[in-house]
């Protein structure tokens, strides 16, 4: 039975289905566009990260680079922010569709931030390679922690996807346009006819 509607995969067989969900037999599916845009998102847990640079101290200098080290060591709980910049590492690699593959390094991406702050993603080497193989124009990225787990989301926005979008019609416009011509058509039909002899 398929998770949901029209268009989904059967989990089960593999199948493509066109029926509904079995909680909503109406439901649609809605899937990706393949090659557009990919999301990806990641946890990693806070404790795990301060456990990990304790045992390991060279974990920090194999990792990340000189100038996320010296943000991170710069901040009160440093274990927070490695945290959020390995989850950001494996977030952007999802949104790429890799993960740690395809000869991708844990040094292929690096998390900057700009002036106001706000972190971004630095794509070098393979995964460089790969991002501009697959049109990828932008790479959105937030982080976030608790006081238990850091999270950071990615998405990769290719040149196919705002192409796409660009060439839209918003449908209020559409329906003013349309409009538009319904009421010139009412009112050529009920302009006064020139009279024939």
């Amino acid at each position: 039975m398929p998770l949901s509607g029209s268009g989904s995969k059967d989990l089960g067989t593999g199948e493509d289905s066109q029926e509904g969900s079995a909680e909503d037999p109406g439901a649609e599916a809605f899937p990706a566009a393949e090659g557009q845009v990919g999301l990806g998102v990641d946890i990693v847990e806070i404790a795990r990260m301060r456990r990990i640079l304790e045992r390991t101290p060279s974990f920090r200098t194999r990792v990340f680079s000189e100038s996320e080290r010296a943000y991170c060591d710069g901040t009160a709980n440093p274990e927070v922010h490695y945290a959020t910049r390995f989850a950001a590492r494996e977030a952007v690699l999802k949104a790429l569709g890799t993960g740690f593959a395809e000869g991708i390094g844990v040094r292929d991406v690096e998390v900057r931030r700009n002036a106001k702050g706000r972190p971004y993603a630095v794509l070098t080497g393979r995964a460089k390679a790969i991002a501009a193989e697959r049109g990828v124009r932008e790479l959105p990225l937030s982080l976030s922690y608790t006081h238990t787990d850091a999270v950071a989301c990615a998405m990769a926005i290719t040149e196919d996807s705002v192409r796409a979008s660009e060439g839209r019609v918003d449908p209020m416009e559409e329906l003013a346009r349309r409009f538009k011509e319904a009421r010139s058509l009412l009112d050529e039909m009920e302009a006064p006819k020139p009279a024939v002899d």
